[in-house]
């Protein structure tokens, strides 16, 4: 198995609002979307992130070449419990996916 972060160009995280987290992940060509999107599956993202199933969106955008993961912030954004003020870190977490 192979790491996200070497199969595709750029893996990004950020905000999407005060409640939700989006992850965009960039497969640089048709090809690599196909592999990625077949290879990486909802569920699998769901357990890494240990989050329910019907609070995880998924999008494929075939003719942008990217996937993208929208899902519920595990503390409200500016929160006392926020660990991560602009959702930027959970970038990490799909770059070390095994798939």
């Amino acid at each position: 198995m192979a790491k996200l972060a070497d199969l595709v160009p750029k893996i990004r995280s950020k905000n999407a609002g005060p409640f939700w987290v989006t992850v965009d992940i960039f497969c640089g060509d048709a090809a690599r979307f196909a592999e990625i999107s077949a290879r990486l599956t909802t569920a699998h993202v769901c357990a890494r992130l240990r989050a329910d199933p019907a609070m995880v969106k998924r999008f494929d955008i075939e003719n942008l070449a990217v996937i993208k993961f929208s899902f519920i912030r595990p503390a409200v954004q500016g929160s006392r419990f926020d660990r991560d003020m602009h959702g930027a870190q959970l970038g990490v977490l799909f770059a070390e996916l095994e798939i």
